[in-house]
C-alpha cells in the first residue's frame, strides 16, 4: 500500500514509519528537515516542506492510497499559539480529495474534540486549562475532516509512552479508561497501520488504551 506519513519525525510519527516499512509498504513522508528522518530516509519517497504548505501537500498526496497523521505541537511555545492541526487538515483535505487519496487515519489525544466526554477529569481539566489552544487546534482539525467526504478515523489515545509494543491494548468508541491508562507509542502505530486497511471504524473517532 502507498503510505504518506505526516509528522514522520516526531516521536509518534517515527513509529508509524518504521512499521509501515517493516510491514513492505511503500512509504512517503512529508518533512521539514530531511536529515532528521535518520536511517530510515533511504527507505522513503521523501517531500521536503510543511503540512500546512498546500503546494508541498499536494506533491506529498499524489500517488498515494492512505495517509497516516501523527503531527503535533513542535514546541513548548506552541501550546500556547496552535494552528498547527486545522492548517494541516486544510491543506490535506483537498489535496487528498484531488489525488483521488480516500483514507485518512489522524492521532489526536483523549479529551480532545469528541472525545471529551469519555475522557478522565485530569485530562478534560488539561485541556480547558494548560492545553486549551492545542485541544481547540484539534478540535477545529477533526471537525473539518468529519465535515470532508474522506474516509476518515480519528484515533484518540490517552497518555503516550516509548515502551516497546505490546500488542495487548483496547479499543472502542466508547472505551472507558483509568486515570492511569497508558500506551506506547509503538502500539499506537501498529493500530493506526492497521486501520489504513480497515473499515470498522469508518468515519469515526476510537479511543485506544491499554
Amino acid at each position: 500500500m502507498r503510505i504518506l506519513v505526516l509528522g514522520a519525525t516526531g516521536r509518534t510519527g517515527g513509529k508509524l514509519v518504521a512499521a509501515a516499512l517493516a510491514a513492505g509498504h511503500d512509504v512517503s513522508a512529508l518533512v521539514r528537515d530531511p536529515e532528521r528522518l535518520g536511517q530510515e530516509a533511504g527507505h522513503l519517497r521523501i517531500v521536503t516542506g510543511t503540512a500546512e504548505d498546500t503546494q508541498a501537500m499536494e506533491r506529498a498526496c499524489a500517488g498515494q492510497q492512505a495517509v497516516l497523521c501523527a503531527l503535533g505541537p513542535r514546541s513548548p511555545r506552541e501550546l500556547w499559539r496552535c494552528e498547527l492541526m486545522q492548517r494541516s487538515i486544510g491543506a490535506l483535505i483537498p489535496a487528498s480529495e484531488r489525488h483521488g487519496v480516500k483514507r485518512i487515519v489522524l492521532l489526536s489525544a483523549l479529551g480532545a474534540g469528541d472525545s471529551a466526554k469519555q475522557a478522565a477529569l485530569p485530562s478534560r481539566i488539561a485541556f480547558r486549562t494548560v492545553l486549551r489552544r492545542v485541544g481547540e487546534d484539534k478540535e477545529r482539525g477533526e471537525e473539518a475532516l468529519r465535515a470532508s467526504d474522506l474516509d476518515w478515523t480519528i484515533v484518540y489515545p490517552p497518555s503516550l509512552t516509548n515502551g516497546p509494543a505490546s500488542g495487548t491494548y483496547r479499543h472502542g468508541e466508547d472505551l472507558r479508561l483509568s486515570l492511569t491508562a497508558r500506551i506506547s507509542r509503538a502500539d499506537i502505530a501498529q493500530f493506526m497501520l492497521a486501520q489504513a486497511q480497515d473499515d470498522r471504524y469508518s468515519r469515526r473517532g476510537v479511543i485506544v488504551g491499554s
